[in-house]
């Protein structure tokens, strides 16, 4: 087991996804390229706070989904204090071992 400060092993990402049915690219044979056409991001999206591990970018862990981006921001900001204060077990006991339904 390694102790230490939940600082020195995580980090925190807010992540931005588009929720919608829409397709995300429109494919045509006869043209090599085309710039898609620009549009307002889409009301439908879901917000994913995860924990990465410092050393290893492939190791995240989904810590909370949220539908409303001020509710994820705001949980982003209380989580990074705890981040900042704890230690590396009490911050997984807390965040890490929390079933998230998708």
């Amino acid at each position: 087991m390694i102790i230490g400060d939940a600082s020195d092993f995580y980090r925190l990402r807010l992540t931005r996804l588009d929720v919608t049915d829409e397709p995300d690219l429109e494919w045509r044979d006869d043209i090599l390229y085309r710039e898609p056409p620009r549009q307002p991001l889409s009301a439908e999206a879901q917000w994913r706070v995860e924990a990465v591990s410092v050393d290893d970018d492939e190791d995240v862990t989904l810590i909370a989904m949220f539908d409303d981006a001020d509710e994820a921001r705001a949980f982003v900001e209380s989580a990074q204090e705890d981040l900042e204060q704890m230690t590396r077990s009490a911050f997984e006991e807390r965040y890490c071992e929390v079933e998230i339904e998708p």
